[in-house]
């Protein structure tokens, strides 16, 4: 099966011959379940973006409002007034490709013409202007699943078939992305560990996640800092870089391209040698 590629504006963000990319995350937030508040100061997101490029990430994911179970809504204004500045200066600065992490048309258009070239969006444009601002200004996107909204996703998740119904899911949402004008090779999907799902379903969705790369669509996974990890490990969430690299080093032996990851140093060493155990060359 040929690999797929991920455009973004013009940059070839993952070739169909490259070894798997790190995204590396900066949250602007005050709340983050994991590093709430480390970047919220916009010095503190510049020290921490220009820290992940030098630690070999290849992609910078910006957000400004926290998805983390039970979360806030955060108003428009205020997250922009958090993530705009950070786009600015990373994309002057560092020049790396830079995404922008909202489920807002309005976030996504502004981050865009600030600088990033990547829209991750948890909601797989749910926004219904979302799939416009991405056609029009032709920005890659992932669309990842989640099951109800970061308020309420983890009440109760239940599935019959985890992986037949997210599957479903993302190829019904790269439909609609197509219809609007959005190419296939602008799009990657994120079955969205974590979003709705309890440790089984987690675990199930690793155990097949080789089934998603028949959608035509590189594949990211985010397992960084997840709850199920500290279950599996009895490790709280600052110690959970270890368990992060294992999950995303077996996603990557199911097809997946890309990690966003918290700890950028030890996901890009390890991806650099697993690439090379596995004779994809030497392109990093």
């Amino acid at each position: 099966m040929t690999r797929p590629i991920w455009e973004a504006r013009g940059r070839l963000i993952v070739a169909a011959d490259a070894s798997p990319r790190v995204m590396g995350i900066v949250n602007a937030t005050p709340d983050s379940f994991s590093d709430g508040g480390r970047a919220f100061a916009l010095r503190d997101a510049l020290s921490l973006a220009r820290q992940h490029a030098a630690d070999g990430a290849h992609i910078l994911d910006v957000g400004g409002e926290s998805s983390r179970p039970g979360a806030a809504v955060v108003e428009l204004e205020e997250e922009l007034r958090r993530v705009i500045p950070i786009i600015e200066s990373v994309c002057e600065d560092i020049g790396i490709p830079v995404s922008i992490d909202t489920a807002k048309a309005e976030v996504a258009r502004r981050a865009v013409a600030a600088g990033a070239v990547i829209v991750n969006d948890i909601t797989a444009m749910g926004d219904p202007s979302m799939a416009e601002v991405v056609a029009s200004t032709g920005a890659g996107v992932v669309l990842m699943h989640m099951a109800g909204t970061p308020r309420t996703m983890q009440v109760d998740p239940t599935y019959a078939d985890v992986v037949a119904e997210v599957y479903e899911y993302l190829a019904g949402r790269i439909a609609y992305a197509e219809a609007r004008g959005i190419p296939r090779s602008r799009i990657a999907v994120d079955p969205g560990i974590g979003f709705g799902k309890r440790t089984a379903h987690n675990l199930a969705l690793l155990r097949r996640l080789d089934e998603f790369a028949t959608l035509g669509c590189v594949v990211l996974v985010g397992t960084s800092r997840k709850g199920f990890l500290g279950k599996l490990t009895g490790r709280p969430t600052a110690e959970l870089a270890a368990a992060t690299v294992a999950s995303c080093l077996w996603a990557f032996g199911r097809g997946a391209m890309v990690a966003r990851v918290h700890d950028v140093a030890p996901m890009a060493d390890a991806a650099k040698v697993w690439a090379a155990i596995r004779g994809d060359g030497t392109d990093g």
